[in-house]
């Protein structure tokens, strides 16, 4: 059976020495001390190894079951969220008022990792009760909030987002699902929404479902579009749970993985709801929730990868199969472990240096986000505005590209279900496709994140690595392995960038056709600009005589075999890009 374990070490690394989080002037960050956050860190690890990781193949193999339209959670899962949320794991970041820890979201961040590398499936649950619960805190009335927010935020209840319907999933603007105003102020909710993840189930007393639908006489399309609160259970005035509502699971979707999360099919039959924000404004307050999500299905990109080459590691460490070409390095045994060869260790570097600078990114998108919100930064929240689909959509796909490196490294073993390669596989592979598939977050950053506010953000990441560059010019350490690459990399991206701007009003499939790569070549620049950093603190460690050398070592070394091998796919993509939307666009459609 795989096994994990927390990468706390690694974690503090990034946030003490690259990022400096206790040094920093955003609220609640000067708590953000070592001590503090390896403790955090230490004991979620251990929940992680001991509680979830063991039931990771249970949830996989039993999946959910529903039966007289409640589903059975697969054995052990309702044991661990007691034991989770008895522990306050779920509302490490809700404020303090609503029953949570009112610690920053990056810490939020770090423990969503390690909670998701060991039980995807599982930590689905409460991952959507939070992005839930943050959408009523951002939108709702003082009410909604003291009537949803203290059960949600110690999972008592959970919730969920519906935005999917059989007949629509990108295209929001097509649904169905209609909302009837009625007398007392609240709506009756019609219709039917698919793909619910954690839609029903049995390890809480009530679940808050946030709905997509549209009031009759509402603007067409995406614009007449509202989003309500609907229970599980109708809650009374003193806060105790009613009538059940009309709103019911008519199925379970059979899924490629994350069998231990419940995906519904969820029938909505006059269900009483409550209108969340504005009418006719349902996006902007979905996109609260949706946005927090992106980042967090980029962290189990991370998350699935990480846990994937800790297993492929072991195993190619322990596996004999063929000697060393320069010689055999263990002569005493029959043959020599894997990781001698050049091939394995190729595919353990690939996955080694994506998943500590993807780990890197996210966290640091993570303080971003508490600059934002917490320090009220706006350039903060507009850095982050950009950077959400390459976190979503770039992670993500090296994410699950980084599992089949790992199965690989098992040979014909990664293909059979005992070893757990597989899972991984198939649990990571969904993230490329839920909220907001891949191809469609490339589209939303070329589209619509690149001409904000007059590409003000772009122009402004830009000038974060130029200060990067210049700040360090002097650092000879750095300076070919590091930031010559970074620089040549940038200035792809620049290239790119200007490409769509020079294109993309006269032929917009120029820009749409190249979007893609750009999504790459963006997120490849932005791991290089983390393990340009990352040199920068090791080197940094060195010199102070510091810390663990070995460990620093391995930083710089990692890095330099991202800088050479991966990054310069660059200008791969500046390539495609440029080549513009005739090779994509001339085939005719009867010709396929």
């Amino acid at each position: 059976m795989p096994s994990y374990t927390a990468p706390t070490k690694d974690m503090q690394f990034i946030l003490h020495d690259v990022l400096k989080v206790s040094q920093t002037d955003t609220p609640g960050y000067a708590e953000l001390e070592p001590d503090f956050t390896g403790a955090v860190l230490e004991e979620a690890g251990k929940i992680a190894s001991e509680v979830l990781a063991p039931l990771n193949a249970v949830g996989d193999t039993e999946g959910c079951t529903l039966e007289n339209g409640v589903v059975r959670t697969p054995t052990g899962f309702k044991e661990a969220f007691d034991q989770v949320r008895d522990g306050g794991w779920t509302a490490l970041d809700l404020p303090e008022e609503y029953g949570g820890q009112n610690m920053p979201y990056i810490i939020y961040t770090a423990v969503g990792e390690i909670s998701s590398a060991a039980n995807q499936a599982f930590t689905m649950y409460q991952g959507l009760t939070h992005g839930a619960a943050s959408a009523i805190l951002a939108h709702g009335s003082e009410d909604q909030k003291s009537t949803y927010l203290p059960k949600m935020a110690s999972c008592e209840w959970t919730g969920t987002m519906n935005l999917t319907e059989p007949h629509c999933g990108t295209d929001l603007g097509l649904m169905r699902t209609k909302a009837e105003p009625q007398a007392d102020g609240s709506f009756k909710i019609s219709g039917q929404k698919i793909f619910i993840s954690s839609g029903e189930h049995d390890m809480a007393d009530n679940i808050i479902h946030l709905v997509l639908a549209k009031i009759p006489g509402g603007p067409e399309g995406i614009k007449g579009v509202s989003l309500f609160i609907v229970p599980k259970f109708i809650v009374k005035e003193d806060g105790t749970l009613g009538e059940r509502n009309g709103v019911s699971c008519g199925k379970l979707e059979e899924k490629m993985g994350i069998h231990g999360n419940s995906t519904c099919v969820m029938n909505y039959d006059e269900a009483t709801g409550y209108l969340l924000g504005e009418e006719h404004k349902g996006m902007r307050a979905m996109f609260t929730m949706m946005n927090e999500a992106r980042i967090g299905v980029g962290m189990q990109g991370v998350a699935q990868a990480d846990v994937a080459y800790q297993n492929a590691l072991a195993y190619a460490k322990d596996r004999l199969q063929g000697r060393d070409v320069t010689g055999a390095k263990n002569p005493d045994g029959p043959a020599d472990p894997l990781i001698v060869h050049p091939d394995i260790r190729r595919a353990l570097l690939d996955q080694k240096s994506f998943v500590e600078g993807a780990r890197a990114f996210l966290l640091w998108g993570s303080q971003m986000i508490d600059q934002s919100h917490r320090g009220k930064d706006a350039a903060a929240e507009g850095i982050v505005s950009l950077l959400t689909p390459i976190i979503k959509g770039f992670l993500t796909d090296e994410g699950f590209d980084m599992t089949i490196r790992a199965q690989q490294v098992y040979g014909g073993h990664g293909y059979i279900e005992e070893w757990g390669m597989s899972q991984f596989a198939r649990d990571a592979r969904i993230a490329m496709i839920y909220e907001g598939a891949n191809g469609v977050q490339a589209l939303d950053l070329v589209g619509r994140k690149l001409p904000q506010d007059g590409g003000k953000h772009v122009m402004a990441f830009f000038e974060m690595v130029k200060a990067f560059l210049k700040d360090n010019e002097g650092n000879e350490a750095l300076k070919a392995d590091f930031l010559d690459p970074l620089k040549a990399a940038s200035k792809d991206l620049q290239q790119a960038a200007m490409f769509f701007m020079q294109n993309g009003m006269k032929n917009p499939n120029a820009a749409l056709a190249g979007s893609y790569d750009f999504m790459h070549l963006f997120g490849h620049v932005c791991l290089g600009l983390m393990w340009a950093q990352m040199a920068k603190a090791a080197h940094e460690g060195i010199e102070a005589g510091e810390g663990d050398t070995r460990f620093y070592q391995s930083k710089i070394k990692t890095g330099r075999y991202y800088m050479k091998r991966r990054l310069p796919a660059t200008a791969m993509h500046l390539a495609r890009i440029e080549s513009g939307a005739e090779p994509v666009m001339e085939l005719e459609d009867e010709l396929f």
